[in-house]
């Protein structure tokens, strides 16, 4: 970033870009869709990369899949994925929360949703690895390769669905029908599932060491997280989401997204031109004194309101009410089995990306 002062609501990256970094600026832009756009990929990308009545339609078609009767009947399965995880790490014994425990579980997990094979499994951690590396290295040619891996993986996919169709996600997917009655192409699916999955996979691990993380520097409150976790819901689950949801805000690894101008504007005074790309950094935005005094303050309450991690305006998150659900069990499996504690660096960061956690180590006391 640049040298400007850090209460500007405005930065210039390396390239130039104009980055909004003041939560009341990043909200501004987030709820205007009409004058910035989310189409700025080169890819195809639903429902995300799509304005207006396109996005609409396409929210309308696919959030009934995300829905909280879904979620809530996915439970039991996450439960048992993360119980299962959780137990490996009874003895004590030192392992990686982003590694060896969130992508796991974000690969499980999304897979007992999506229906997809357990033999699967491998390929997609290999794919999680995969993408990790590209993003640091952000070459077109790692992009592509990595999207043309996942593009094989799900074409795969679908046409076993459609020679044997099954009782899952994926199959409803191969069978549904837009508006006008259309079958969707397997480039949309595919656009579709990269969308839910391709990103998730990534970001569910990196919150999972990010939770892991804070948990192990806060004894106190992961004690006071333990005791609510083991109490029943609807009141205590709720409690605990908005408690990650703040562990998120202090740490978010949804970093940033981008927006192109529809017309000539300014942002803070700054001109935009028509066709130019700004990027909303949520962290920062998250982070902002402004409204929330110490960022690093633990606040779930008072901070929930104002809480970007899933973004807000037209393009908020669809995924939200599941990734929120498969963090809650995982925290739950992990409280429940004892005592969280560092058993290396607090949060190792690469120097060149230092704002994502890559890696923490812990172990389970008790």
């Amino acid at each position: 970033m640049s040298s400007q002062s850090p209460s500007s609501p405005i930065l210039r990256d390396a390239s130039g870009a104009l980055v909004i970094v003041s939560h009341d600026q990043v909200v501004a832009v987030a709820h205007d869709p009409a004058g910035f756009s989310n189409n700025v990929s080169r890819h195809l990308q639903i429902p995300n990369g799509l304005d207006g009545p396109a996005h609409t339609a396409a929210r309308r078609l696919l959030d009934p899949f995300l829905a909280g009767e879904r979620v809530n009947a996915l439970e039991p399965k996450l439960a048992a994925i993360a119980e299962e995880l959780v137990a490996e790490f009874h003895d004590g014994h030192s392992f990686d929360a982003v590694a060896e425990l969130g992508a796991r579980y974000s690969v499980r997990a999304q897979s007992a949703w999506l229906g997809w094979p357990a033999e699967l499994e491998q390929t997609l951690l290999e794919w999680v690895r995969d993408h990790r590396q590209a993003a640091r290295e952000s070459t077109q040619g790692a992009h592509a390769d990595v999207a043309r891996r996942f593009d094989e993986i799900v074409s795969q996919l679908l046409q076993e669905r459609r020679e044997r169709p099954r009782h899952d996600v994926t199959t409803e997917l191969v069978e549904l029908r837009d508006e006008d009655g259309m079958a969707l192409s397997d480039e949309q699916i595919i656009s579709v599932l990269r969308n839910w999955t391709g990103g998730d996979l990534n970001s569910v691990a990196l919150c999972v060491g990010v939770v892991v993380a804070w948990l192990a520097r806060h004894r106190e409150h992961q004690a006071q997280l333990a005791a609510l976790a083991g109490k029943d819901p609807p009141e205590a689950a709720q409690l605990l989401d908005h408690a990650i949801d703040e562990i998120l805000r202090a740490d978010d690894p949804f970093v940033s997204n981008r927006r192109r101008a529809t017309n000539d504007t300014s942002v803070a005074g700054c001109p935009v031109a028509s066709g130019e790309v700004v990027v909303l950094d949520w962290r920062r935005a998250n982070r902002d004194p402004a409204v929330f005094g110490d960022p690093d303050s633990f606040d779930p309450q008072t901070h929930a309101a104002a809480n970007l991690v899933y973004g807000t305006g037209a393009h908020a998150c669809p995924g939200r009410t599941l990734a929120t659900r498969e963090l809650r069990v995982l925290t739950q499996a992990l409280l429940g089995a004892g005592r969280l504690v560092m058993d290396g660096p607090a949060a190792l960061r690469r120097e060149h990306d230092p704002d994502i956690i890559r890696s923490v180590r812990v172990r389970i006391e008790g």
